[in-house]
């Protein structure tokens, strides 16, 4: 059973940076696929950004690109999300979540078929 659980949430200003972790626990395959989703105007999740459990091919959103980066933590088991330049529009729940049927398609992740969810941790950016 895998477990995420989500960290590194808090207030910040606009044009500020925050970095979330997700600690994965259960991952017992290199064939997962790790997203990151916030609730969106519409839609219950919104796609934000995804990174192989190997490390490779990465993809994000167009809203955030050029501003969050996603990648591995330095300890293999977490993911992490850097959000630079952030603006008020990002202040959101962001939740880590992880599906092994996704990982060989490409491109954003679909919200619906993710296997496993965090609980999410609070961003809020202040203008």
């Amino acid at each position: 059973q895998v477990q995420l659980v989500e960290s590194g949430g808090g207030l910040v200003q606009a044009g500020g940076s925050l970095r979330l972790s997700c600690a994965a626990s259960g991952v017992t395959s290199s064939t997962y696929v790790m997203g990151w989703f916030r609730p969106a105007p519409g839609k219950e999740r919104e796609f934000v950004a995804r990174i192989n459990w190997s490390g490779g091919t990465t993809n994000d959103a167009d809203s955030v690109k050029g501003r969050f980066t996603i990648s591995r933590g330095n300890y293999r088991n977490t993911v992490n999300l850097q959000m630079n330049s952030l603006k008020p529009e990002d202040t959101a729940v962001y939740y880590c979540a992880a599906d092994r049927g996704s990982y060989y398609r490409s491109g954003p992740l679909n919200y619906k078929v993710m296997d496993y969810w965090g609980k999410g941790t609070l961003v809020t950016v202040s203008s």
